[in-house]
């Protein structure tokens, strides 16, 4: 554990919960991309079962089951209590663009060819890009809610976080995870844009709007 790790969690913890609150207080899930909120859920999923196999601490336990039920009370609250709100017109993203390179990418790659480990390195493909949908989504509607940019840049922050402690680690344990590292990288390189108009445009009241995608 180091200082990186840690800030990255409480800003992936933050990310969900100020989601979930949005999604809560307004009782409505405009805006929000259910397509990638399952995928959230299914990274989640797929990554942890090892709770059932290893422990390494109450730390890393709790903050597991905590971001599985965040993660799955959300996609019940898009697609269950207040599904009347949901923008399935604009959630179009086709799922299977994502899950058919990154399933077969996981048997390919991965460091031991059993299923929990191909499973955690779906899982660990699959977050590099699970949050394509939803800026896919505001792309296609042309802007997205202030609260739904303070999500998602947390979401990056978390992301930017742990490169950070990636490097910390490889220059005081020469820890080196190729697989988390190159997917964190391309995961991180989807929000850089993102980041810039949060910036230059959020952060001074202005809406955020992405360009339509090509």
């Amino acid at each position: 554990m180091n200082i990186f790790r840690i800030l990255g969690d409480v800003s992936h913890l933050l990310a969900m919960i100020m989601l979930l609150m949005k999604i809560w207080r307004s009782k409505s899930c405009a805006g929000i991309s259910g397509k990638s909120q399952i995928l959230f859920a299914l990274v989640f999923t797929t990554r942890y079962l090892d709770l059932f196999t290893n422990f390494i601490s109450i730390y890393n336990t709790v903050m597991k089951v905590v971001f599985i039920i965040c993660a799955f009370f959300t996609v019940y609250l898009i697609y269950g209590k207040f599904r009347k709100t949901f923008d399935s017109e604009n959630d179009s993203f086709r799922l299977e663009f994502l899950l058919v390179p990154v399933t077969g990418l996981s048997f390919l790659e991965n460091y031991n060819f059993t299923p929990l480990e191909i499973l955690w390195t779906f899982s660990i493909y699959l977050e590099s890009v699970a949050i394509l949908p939803q800026l896919f989504m505001i792309s296609k509607t042309g802007e997205a809610e202030t609260i739904t940019t303070h999500y998602l840049f947390f979401l990056g922050l978390y992301r930017a976080l742990y490169l950070a402690n990636w490097i910390w680690r490889y220059h005081t344990e020469s820890f080196y995870d190729q697989i988390a590292v190159v997917s964190g990288v391309v995961q991180t390189i989807f929000y850089c844009d993102f980041f810039y108009l949060y910036i230059t445009k959020v952060l001074k009241g202005k809406k955020l709007s992405l360009p339509m995608p090509i």
